[in-house]
């Protein structure tokens, strides 16, 4: 086994052991099925703790990327594009779900921070923000995916507007009404209305137990694809690693455009962030898109998406004339939740108490 821990490094020895454990499943080194090494072998061969190994193997599990079986040990539960036509997802319908889950976030760190950016900015507040949202916080969000997602974007990839719906249209605009636009079947359904109402054709693509099944993919029309690969709504599906890069796969192949919706994804009670479609491509072929209404408060109308590099120049030729509907006030307060590490402190909380239940 060549796995190395740095020492020396920023990221965790677990993160870095998953890291390595995670390009040798997608390399083939284990293919689908194959046993991986005990915790206490990793543990010995490595030298790091079996808590390293065993913090390791659960994110693994979390992603799809393993399966744990009891007694057995850890298998490879990754399979590449070219296999996944083999046997189709189990299909799931609409299930009745309590209200979605709110980040709840402390009122008085809230205020606190209102309060500063009130005593700091004064009459400043009172001007027109910039079209695609204040440097500050692009900058801000920018360096938040880094840390936390591992996308390496700029301010200029990233454009602030009040929630996901209108964040839609936006991209619905910037993609073309000549499009069609696959949507997981079932889905939230605002996601369709919005696309139509603006003149889009939508088909909907039936979910099974891991996401989109591949016969749905294999057979529609869609070049565009929406999707939400962490706890979609209604379904509760959570698309596996073998399916991200199956939708990937899906965009190459159609030179489409994958939308990844990942409005719940913080909040996952994994240890680690969920691994982004974003993060995951290579060709400049996903738009990002998140919002702070889920994990700070309904009223917080504040969203953002993340163009790729190839999509920046069609978006301020096409549409970099609309003015933020975000307000100045809203987008300081956010910079400075962010800047603080408030944000992140109530997003650790949240999957703390998470993984306690």
């Amino acid at each position: 086994m060549n796995y190395r821990i740095d020492k020396s490094h920023s990221q965790t020895a677990y993160l870095q052991l998953y890291a390595q454990l995670r390009r040798d499943i997608v390399n083939g080194v284990f293919p689908f099925g194959a046993k991986l090494p005990s915790k206490r072998l990793l543990s010995e061969e490595v030298g790091v703790s079996l808590i390293t190994v065993e913090h390791a193997y659960n994110i693994l599990c979390d992603e799809g990327y393993v399966e744990s079986r009891q007694r057995s040990g850890y298998f490879a539960a990754y399979r590449s594009g070219e296999l996944l036509s083999a046997a189709e997802p189990v299909s799931v319908s609409a299930v009745e779900l309590p209200p979605l889950p709110k980040g709840d976030f402390p009122f008085s760190v809230l205020a606190k921070s209102m309060r500063r950016v009130l005593s700091t900015y004064g009459d400043h507040l009172l001007q027109k923000s910039p079209n695609q949202g204040l440097a500050v916080l692009r900058e801000f969000i920018a360096a938040y995916l880094a840390r936390n997602n591992g996308m390496q974007v700029t301010a200029e990839q990233i454009v602030i507007g009040s929630g996901a719906e209108y964040l839609y249209s936006l991209i619905l605009q910037l993609l073309g009404q000549e499009r069609v636009y696959g949507l997981e079947d079932p889905s939230y359904e605002k996601i369709r209305k919005v696309y139509e109402i603006g003149g889009g054709v939508c088909r909907m693509l039936k979910m099974g137990k891991d996401g989109i099944t591949t016969k749905a993919l294999s057979t529609t029309d869609a070049t565009v694809l929406h999707v939400t690969p962490f706890h979609s709504y209604p379904s509760g599906v959570t698309a596996s690693a073998s399916k991200r890069r199956e939708y990937l796969d899906f965009v190459d192949r159609k030179n489409g455009v994958l939308i990844e919706d990942n409005y719940d994804s913080e909040l996952t009670p994994s240890k680690k962030n969920e691994e982004t479609l974003f993060a995951l491509d290579t060709k400049g072929r996903v738009i990002y898109l998140n919002t702070f209404s889920h994990t700070i408060a309904p009223s917080m109308r504040v969203g953002y998406m993340v163009l790729p590099q190839n999509l920046l120049a069609p978006f301020e030729e096409k549409l970099g004339f609309y003015s933020c509907t975000v307000p100045v006030f809203e987008q300081l307060v956010l910079a400075d939740l962010l800047n603080s590490g408030d944000f992140e402190r109530h997003v650790n909380r949240v999957r703390r108490a998470r993984r306690k239940k």
